[in-house]
C-alpha cells in the first residue's frame, strides 16, 4: 500500500518538472535583407566594339596604376606611350571584329574600312596577320624549294635566313611605311591617326597569306599571276581607303595617292622575287 503511495507520488512530481512543448508552427518565413553583392558580368558593361561583357575593371586598369603603398607616380602625357595600358585600349576586339576587317581588306573597291575603323582601330589584327606572313612564308618557301629539290634529285639544305628575311621585311614594311605616311599627311595639312595608318596597312597585308600558299604550284606564270593580282587587290585597298582623307591636302593628293598605290605594288613584287620563287641550286 505504501509503496503504491509512494510510486504515484514520484510520478505526479516528474510530470510537474518537465515542462510541457509547444506545438512548433510548420513552417518559418525567414526574411533576408537586400544583399550588396552586384551581378556578373555587369548588365551596363559594354565592350569596345561588339558590345559584349568586359572583365573587371581593376585586371584592365591594374598596368596604368602604380601599386597600392608605393610612391611611384601614375605615368602621364608622353611617358603614358611606353607603358602596356597605353595599347591595351587597341587589342580589345573579339573575334567577329577581326574577321569582319579582313573580309573588307579581301574587297577593296567597297572602301569601307577606314570609316568603320575610325573611331575603334585595332593592332591586335594586324600583329597576327604579320607573324602569321612570317612563318607561313618561312614554311611556304621551304616546302617549295624541298619539293623542287626533290623533283630533280638534288641537295637540299634549309635556309634560316627565310625567317629572318621575312621577319624583318613584314614588321618592318608595316610599321616604317606607315611612319612615313602619318608624317607626310602631317606636313600637307591633312593629318591622319598613326594607329589607324598602322591598323590599316596591317590588314591590307592579309591578302598575302592565300597568296603565298597558291605559291607552291610549280608554274612561273600562275606564281607571277597570283603576286600580281594580291599586290594590286593590298594596293586598291590602301589607296581608296585613303583618297577621301587625302584630298584635303589640296592639289598634292593625287600624287600621294599614287605613291601608296606604286609602293603597295612595289612591295607584292619584292615578294614575288625573294619569296614567290623557287630557285634548285645546282
Amino acid at each position: 500500500m505504501m509503496s503504491g503511495n509512494y510510486t504515484s507520488i514520484d510520478n505526479q512530481n516528474v510530470a510537474g518538472s518537465v515542462p510541457a512543448v509547444a506545438d512548433a508552427p510548420a513552417h518559418v518565413a525567414v526574411k533576408f535583407a537586400d544583399s550588396s553583392l552586384h551581378s556578373f558580368p555587369p548588365s551596363g558593361a559594354k565592350g569596345k566594339i561588339s558590345g559584349a561583357a568586359q572583365p573587371p575593371r581593376d585586371a584592365d586598369d591594374s598596368f596604368g596604376q602604380p601599386v597600392a603603398g608605393s610612391d611611384e607616380p601614375q605615368q602621364s602625357g608622353w611617358l603614358r606611350s611606353f607603358t602596356i595600358a597605353a595599347y591595351m585600349p587597341y587589342f580589345d576586339v573579339d573575334t567577329a571584329d577581326v574577321l569582319e576587317r579582313i573580309k573588307d581588306s579581301l574587297f577593296p573597291f567597297k572602301a569601307s574600312f577606314s570609316e568603320k575603323t575610325a573611331n575603334n582601330p585595332d593592332l591586335y589584327g594586324p600583329f597576327w596577320i604579320c607573324t602569321t606572313l612570317i612563318f607561313v612564308a618561312a614554311s611556304i618557301g621551304t616546302f617549295a624549294t624541298y619539293i623542287a629539290h626533290k623533283v630533280q634529285k638534288k641537295e637540299w639544305d634549309y635556309d634560316i635566313n627565310l625567317m629572318t628575311w621575312s621577319a624583318g621585311l613584314f614588321y618592318g614594311y608595316v610599321s616604317i611605311v606607315p611612319l612615313a605616311l602619318y608624317l607626310i599627311l602631317k606636313y600637307f595639312s591633312a593629318p591622319s591617326g598613326f594607329v589607324h595608318l598602322l591598323c590599316l596597312y596591317g590588314y591590307s597585308l592579309f591578302v598575302f597569306i592565300p597568296a603565298m600558299c597558291l605559291s607552291v604550284i610549280p608554274q612561273e606564270i600562275v606564281r607571277w599571276v597570283v603576286a600580281g593580282v594580291a599586290g594590286f587587290m593590298s594596293a586598291t585597298f590602301v589607296a581608296l581607303n585613303l583618297r577621301n582623307h587625302i584630298k584635303s591636302a589640296g592639289e598634292s593628293w593625287f600624287l600621294i595617292v599614287a605613291g601608296i598605290f606604286l609602293l603597295q605594288l612595289a612591295l607584292a613584287l619584292v615578294l614575288k622575287l625573294y619569296l614567290f620563287t623557287v630557285s634548285v641550286k645546282p
